[in-house]
């Protein structure tokens, strides 16, 4: 898959922007001290459905609109950000959404999910199993599969890094979390189409490190998923198109366990008062983790904020 433009990007901006506005990036003076660096935080949690998704789905569907395919529903699969964004973006179009998720999900985005429209099916133990189910009904139902990586994906969600590297000059380094690939290869296009030097680093859960595997190898794997609290990350196979521009683009992938990703939301709403799902605070977890950033420019992206109240109550509980 190549990359997508200067040109792409701003035209799915426009798309985006008829939905929302610009999230905000802002530095915290108290996470900067924590830090001796510099950071800026790119707040994804202020979009309308509480992640960046929104932007990918918003720019996908009105390219499936133009098409002029005639689509009698769609199907994807999820842990649920995607699901709320593919949710969202359909009904605006009004097509209807069916959207797969594993047994035992978060129940505060199943609910999110079923609100926006959606009719949910549980199936699997865990994503992956939840995806070939879709795909495979998609198939016998002649339903549009909606993938969770894509290049129409990637050009919209590009949006949030374009916003972020306009705004903030001379960033050292970003940190990204990585679920399936799209927010990071668009970090990977938005540093490309403006020109920058920026260095991209991947941040994966060490309980679901296919990507890790995947980059030390140069090809897509599959790799058993266990995380328990980063949910938005817990995938098992990589998407070989994915690998292919993370090799490429990105300086190098780091992990983080749950333990130090509940630190980070627990760090994250000390210090912003802001609440962070488990794979939005990978990028900050991988940040308090790492070494010589002092003096840096630093930045990353809260991916999203939809988290259940049970488990982020849990974490807050915790012994700091």
């Amino acid at each position: 898959m190549k990359l997508p433009g200067k040109d792409e990007i701003e035209k799915a901006a426009q798309i985006v922007y008829e939905t929302m506005q610009p999230t905000p990036q802002y530095t915290w003076p108290l996470m900067n001290q924590r830090l001796g660096a510099e950071l800026w935080i790119k707040h994804e949690n202020h979009t309308p459905i509480g992640a960046f998704k929104i932007r990918g789905s918003l720019a996908y569907f009105r390219h499936l609109r133009n098409s002029g395919a005639i689509v009698p529903g769609v199907i994807t699969a999820t842990r649920g950000n995607h699901g709320q964004a593919v949710a969202f973006a359909a009904r605006r179009e009004g097509i209807p959404a069916i959207v797969y998720v594993p047994r035992g999900n978060s129940a505060s985005k199943n609910l999110a999910m079923r609100a926006l429209g959606a009719t949910l099916v549980e199936h699997g133990a865990n994503f992956d199993e939840a995806r070939e189910e879709a795909a495979r009904r998609a198939a016998a139902d002649g339903l549009h599969f909606v993938p969770s990586f894509h290049q129409r994906l990637v050009a919209g969600v590009a949006t949030y890094s374009y916003e972020l590297l306009r705004a903030v000059d001379n960033v050292d380094v970003v940190y990204v979390p990585i679920g399936m690939g799209s927010g990071i290869c668009g970090m990977c296009a938005a540093r490309e189409a403006l020109g920058l030097r920026t260095e991209i680093i991947g941040v994966v859960s060490e309980h679901a490190p296919v990507y890790l595997k995947s980059f030390e190898q140069r090809k897509a794997v599959e790799w058993p998923s266990a995380t328990e609290l980063a949910d938005g990350m817990a995938c098992g196979v990589a998407d070989p198109e994915a690998v292919e521009i993370i090799c490429k683009h990105v300086a190098g992938i780091v992990t983080v366990s749950d333990d130090e990703v509940a630190a980070a939301m627990r760090t994250i709403f000390d210090d912003t008062h802001t609440v962070a799902e488990g794979a939005g605070a990978a990028g900050v977890a991988a940040i308090l983790k790492a070494k010589q950033l002092s003096g840096k420019r630093v930045a990353t992206v809260l991916s999203g904020g939809n988290v259940d109240r049970e488990v982020f109550a849990t974490v807050l509980s915790r012994a700091c």
